[in-house]
């Protein structure tokens, strides 16, 4: 988009004059084709006619081509209140030598608008009444690719060159021919559709990504993963392109507009490999959202996608609404989304029952919307007077100004009882309302012979309201309350939240100002803390950030707060604002000492770092691409983290100092401490330390295991030549032996090697424990040579299934070679036993 702003330095003759310049002077717009409008007047604004506009415009164009429009095409409003004035747009006829005048504004593709000269003169108050401005202004607004289309003679924007290297590219992908330039009725197969909106999705995305945004399930990032997964679609399903493809576009775009635009070369790398992850992970839901739809939705047995197989999709298979409404169009289907937003707020419903469940708390959540907010504000009830929230330990006096139910708002002689889920709208109040990533309070509301277990505090347009149940009593509107917040709780959400500010300004210490914080979440038992980062921290900077934040809790820093306009607040120096969101002015200023942290926030903060008491940062993992997450604690639940970081460390010092050549499960005890130790909160960056001292422990156990196993498997060798060698001249046609080589699978090989080079026409079985005595896991392993399985019944496979079937075991194999294991046995001389007796009976009976 092209534009240009005036702030009182110039109005309509100025900006109609430079337009006319630069379409015809400039650019070299043949002015028989152009067309221009003017706000025709409007009895219910009370406005007449932009003669004025008009007036300027007949210095360039004739009387005939200059047209008068109604306000909506031609009065430009930025919403229901605020700026707003008359505009004046100029269209131009691609075909030309006609009077195409009754063609403007009438959605002709040949007749086009191509810039909108917006004069703000007016500003609408809260009553719609239109004041005029002491400035007035201009915004102007043009399509670059429509102005481009005309410059190059081209019928459509998509056929002007920036359009054609990604359409060589994506033919050059897809499997479905050339683009055709086909749109609507005629585009039977939306060939040419998904190639226009894979090549807008590609420069889109390229762009947002750059710019620092990344896909997410919510917000703005959730827009980005919407876009992605909707290329992605046409261009499989439609265009039969394979997986992977997307990102191979990106390139495209970024040599088309890296001069004009080097961010986009600078982070080309970065933004490849974001698409990349993103369409990979869903590809294998779009094969599977496709056959879905194909079999389940577009079957032919309705012409309607229901509301809950939409929701099956959104829900499951990650198809964003919008898209199984696009497949439904192209199938000449429709969407049930009144059945979709049922579904949808049913899962809601679910997840705010079981947050409630997980608090231990009881009710149901209960919500105001904009219709219930605009009553309370025509029953004439002013928003709640909520900075009593800063203070401690106070009792609030209050009046009931509204109850609020599933069913509406109760009347004034209504009452509401003992078990009632209801919401209280107060006139002022010292509960904190869920906002700015902190946690709502929890409390009570008491009146007179009753009160109401708060469970959940929100606030809407400024009504801030107490949800949970009367626990007894009975309660109406303009009863007097008294509001008791459960302040030992906040004292464990304010230090958390306090700690949020000073771990942002370690991040920014440790890794530099590349790091920015994009979300947080504080309570009474942790704080979360999301920030931009490409890479998972290291050891050393988790490490740097941990102990930076406890250096700050030791210097008993002062932590204040001052509200001031927010242009001022922008000027102090150091102060960090969270990206994407939007301040209130005045607005808040919290402060940690001097120089350690300045940030906008609306919370409840400690007085001093040193109330915080401990910090411990236990996790830091990856949410999205390019945004890292960071857990901690602080007070109880950190020193309580502290006390296991201590334990661990001793008990990895104790398993250090074990002899491994006396220990033989040291290995399996390494094992058992680090899955411990995995499952234990604790500081991350000592985890991250015990974890590799155990390892090397644990590399030390079976390093030593297998040299002493392989001790043992050369003396059991040697033993079992003698004992074969003896079983051949007492001319045993069986053998079975209790052997010494562990479980080691490879160890039996060179037994069996051993017996058939010293005894070749012995039946041979070979039952070893794990460790010796341990009755552990047993290894039995058996061979029958080929004169004794044609003159016996033996075979090996049902000798070694025979012998562990009793102990729980399994194994099989061919005649002449079975093996097999078993978790455990108590008893292997009972065992071999067993094994002598099944090798004898099949002899005999042969």
């Amino acid at each position: 988009m092209l534009g240009s702003w005036s702030f009182g330095d110039y109005f309509k003759e100025e900006a109609i004059k430079w337009a006319w310049e630069l379409l015809v002077g400039t650019y070299g717009i043949e002015e028989e084709r152009l067309y221009a409008t003017y706000f025709g007047g409007d009895e219910s604004l009370g406005l007449e006619a932009d003669l004025e506009a008009k007036e300027f415009w007949l210095q360039y164009l004739p009387e005939e081509r200059v047209l008068a429009c109604d306000a909506k095409d031609n009065f430009w409003e930025m919403g229901d209140t605020g700026p707003c004035g008359p505009c004046s747009e100029i269209h131009y006829d691609r075909i030309g030598n006609r009077d195409a005048s009754s063609l403007v504004n009438a959605d002709d593709p040949n007749v086009i608008e191509i810039w909108n000269l917006v004069f703000i003169q007016y500003n609408r108050d809260e009553n719609g009444k239109l004041n005029l401005l002491p400035n007035k202004h201009v915004d102007t607004g043009m399509g670059l690719e429509r102005l481009c289309s005309l410059l190059q003679d081209k019928t459509s924007n998509y056929d002007i060159d920036v359009f054609q290297p990604l359409f060589h590219k994506i033919e050059s992908l897809a499997t479905v021919g050339p683009y055709g330039g086909l749109v609507g009725e005629e585009d039977v197969t939306l060939r040419d559709t998904a190639y226009r909106a894979v090549a807008d999705h590609a420069r889109t995305l390229t762009f947002a990504l750059a710019d620092g945004a990344v896909p997410d399930n919510d917000g703005r990032g959730y827009v980005l993963r919407r876009i992605l997964r909707r290329a992605t679609r046409y261009g499989q399903q439609i265009l039969k392109c394979e997986p992977g493809f997307f990102s191979k576009l990106i390139p495209v775009v970024v040599d088309t507009f890296g001069e004009a635009y080097p961010e986009l070369v600078k982070n080309r790398a970065n933004v490849i490999e974001i698409v990349q992850e993103e369409e990979e992970a869903f590809s294998t839901m779009l094969e599977r959202g496709i056959k879905y739809f194909e079999e389940e939705v577009n079957n032919g047995e309705t012409k309607k996608v229901t509301g809950e197989k939409a929701f099956f999709l959104y829900d499951t298979l990650g198809f964003p609404i919008d898209l199984t409404e696009l497949m439904a169009n192209e199938a000449g289907m429709s969407l049930d989304m009144d059945g979709f937003n049922t579904e949808m707020e049913e899962q809601k419903q679910r997840s705010r029952d079981a947050r409630l469940a997980a608090k231990g708390l009881i009710g149901q959540r209960l919500e105001l919307i904009a219709e219930q907010t605009s009553w309370l504000a025509d029953e004439g009830i002013e928003v709640t007077d909520d900075s009593y929230k800063y203070n401690w330990d106070e009792t609030v006096d209050a009046t009931v100004k509204a109850i609020f139910t599933s069913q509406g708002f109760l009347k004034d002689q209504d009452v509401a009882k003992e078990g009632d889920t209801v919401g209280l709208i107060l006139d002022k109040t010292s509960f904190y309302a869920e906002a700015g990533g902190q946690d709502t309070d929890i409390g009570t509301i008491c009146f007179e012979d009753g009160e109401l277990l708060v469970n959940d505090v929100q606030i809407y347009g400024g009504y801030v309201l107490h949800s949970g149940v009367v626990s007894k009593g009975s309660i109406s509107v303009k009863s007097a309350v008294k509001c008791q917040v459960d302040y030992a709780r906040r004292r464990d959400i304010a230090p958390n939240h306090s700690m949020t500010h000073v771990l942002n300004a370690a991040l920014r210490n440790v890794l530099g100002d590349g790091c920015d914080q994009r979300g947080s979440q504080c309570n009474d038992e942790k704080l979360r803390f999301d920030f931009s980062y490409k890479s998972a921290m290291t050891v050393d900077e988790l490490k740097e950030c941990e102990n930076y934040v406890r250096d700050t809790i030791q210097k008993s820093l002062p932590v204040t707060a001052k509200v001031m306009p927010l242009e001022d607040a922008k000027a102090v120096p150091g102060v960090r604002a969270m990206f994407g969101e939007v301040y209130p002015d005045p607005v808040r200023v919290v402060s940690v000492g001097d120089d350690c942290s300045v940030e906008f926030c609306g919370g409840t903060h400690i007085a001093n770092t040193a109330e915080a008491e401990a910090f411990v940062l236990t996790e830091e993992t990856a949410v999205a691409k390019g945004i890292r997450r960071i857990t901690a604690l602080t007070r109880g639940a950190a020193a309580k983290a502290i006390g296991q970081g201590n334990r661990f460390e001793q008990l990895t010092s104790d398993l250090e100092a074990v002899d491994a050549n006396n220990t033989p499960d040291l290995d399996k005890q390494a094992g058992a401490l680090r899955k411990s130790l995995d499952e234990t909160e604790m500081s991350a960056a000592l985890k991250a330390e015990l974890r590799t001292r155990i390892e090397v422990v644990q590399k030390k156990g079976i390093d030593t295991k297998k040299r002493l196993l392989a001790g043992r498997v050369d003396k059991c060798l040697n033993d079992v030549k003698s004992v074969v060698e003896q079983a051949v001249a007492d001319g045993n046609s069986s053998l079975v032996l209790n052997l010494d080589i562990g479980a080691d699978s490879k160890a039996s090989q060179k037994v069996i090697k051993a017996v058939q080079k010293f005894a070749p026409d012995i039946a041979f079985m070979g039952i070893s424990e794990e460790e010796p005595g341990s009755g552990g896991k047993i290894l039995c392993f058996a061979i029958v040579p080929d004169q004794l399985l044609k003159s016996s019944g033996l075979n090996a496979g049902d000798w070694v299934k025979d012998v562990l079937s009793t102990v729980g075991g399994r194994g099989g194999g061919k005649p002449g070679s079975a093996q097999g294991q078993a978790p455990s046995c108590d008893d292997v001389d009972a065992l071999i036993s067993k094994a002598e007796s099944f090798a004898q009976g099949a002899v005999v009976a042969a």
